[in-house]
């Protein structure tokens, strides 16, 4: 009972409060509110969020569990097999791109990304909108912030991109005037939101079909914000020639091999910024340009090069069925 008097005591303390500075112990915190008020937003909406119980003093384990290294590379792994159960789903994807033919029609015209494409990205990231994710977004990436100590290279990326999608969350949510224990958005355990899964430091990519604000619920939005991610961020901007590509679902296959057999492997590159040397499954393979081209371009949506080539095997065999 005390507990409860205590906790509702200091809610009414920190809704009566003025704000007029960043001033926190924790110095992410303090980075995150002078970030947020330079963009816009109140020092009093910045501070009730960043000391809402509800949302800074809750844990979302079974995320920081999976954010695990080991559990990473088990993803990882896992990949390939999500890509081969997921061919099966290929007449739903036509039948999704039959559906919405007038949205994929326009997101091809203005952005230059061919329909298949988007569809497999959907049908990857939620099965065209049948998952749903269960946690919530900000206590994601919170949870990421206060756990993450940033002594390795990879512990720094994970505490900045925690503190870029904490940003991004308290932004949308002070611009659609949400109060901060109101402010929900259903992710998956890496903080990825609506349909095509965006991190909310994506949603400046988001695109609405017909409303003025972009729901990335809604899969006409969903078609177009993934259009215009590939189109401006990864400069996808002319329509792959189906005709001119090689059987890409073989390929898949011979890439899956290359992998099991070769350690450090990727589709596309040959190093990575830092200096480090992969055995490049399409190196010294002309034939294979058109097809390494693009995959790259699905790579800035992913990095992972058997999430990106089975996208693009997807993409094909919708293409394929779509001719008959």
């Amino acid at each position: 009972m005390k507990y409860k008097l205590l906790l509702l005591f200091s809610l009414a303390t920190l809704l009566s409060a003025k704000y007029t500075n960043c001033d926190f112990t924790n110095k992410n915190y303090v980075d995150i509110c002078k970030k947020v008020v330079k963009q816009g937003v109140s020092y009093e909406y910045a501070n009730k969020f960043l000391l809402s119980y509800f949302k800074t003093q809750k844990f979302d384990e079974i995320s920081w569990k999976y954010l695990q290294p080991d559990k990473i590379e088990h993803h990882r792994t896992q990949e390939r097999k999500a890509n081969n159960v997921l061919v099966s789903y290929v007449p739903k994807m036509v039948a999704n791109l039959k559906k919405y033919k007038d949205v994929y029609t326009e997101a091809e015209h203005t952005y230059g990304v061919n329909r298949e494409i988007i569809a497999a990205i959907l049908l990857k990231e939620t099965k065209l909108g049948k998952i749903h994710p269960t946690h919530d977004a900000f206590i994601v990436f919170n949870t990421m912030v206060v756990r993450t100590k940033a002594k390795t290279s990879r512990e720094k990326w994970l505490l900045n991109m925690g503190k870029s999608n904490m940003v991004a969350i308290i932004k949308h949510c002070y611009k659609k005037g949400v109060r901060p224990s109101q402010c929900t958005l259903p992710a998956s355990y890496a903080g990825a939101v609506g349909i095509p899964q965006f991190m909310p430091s994506s949603f400046i990519y988001a695109k609405s079909y017909r409303g003025k604000v972009s729901d990335l619920t809604k899969m006409e939005d969903s078609i177009l914000s993934v259009a215009n991610f590939l189109h401006t961020k990864a400069k996808f901007d002319k329509l792959i020639d189906w005709e001119n590509m090689p059987d890409i679902p073989t390929i898949e296959q011979e890439w899956y091999e290359y992998g099991f057999r070769h350690k450090d492997s990727s589709f596309v590159y040959e190093s990575g910024k830092n200096g480090k040397v992969y055995n490049c499954f399409t190196k010294a393979k002309p034939e294979l340009q058109m097809l390494k081209e693009y995959t790259k371009k699905i790579m800035r949506y992913n990095n992972s090069s058997n999430y990106s080539v089975g996208v693009m095997s997807l993409a094909y065999q919708a293409h394929e069925q779509l001719k008959k």
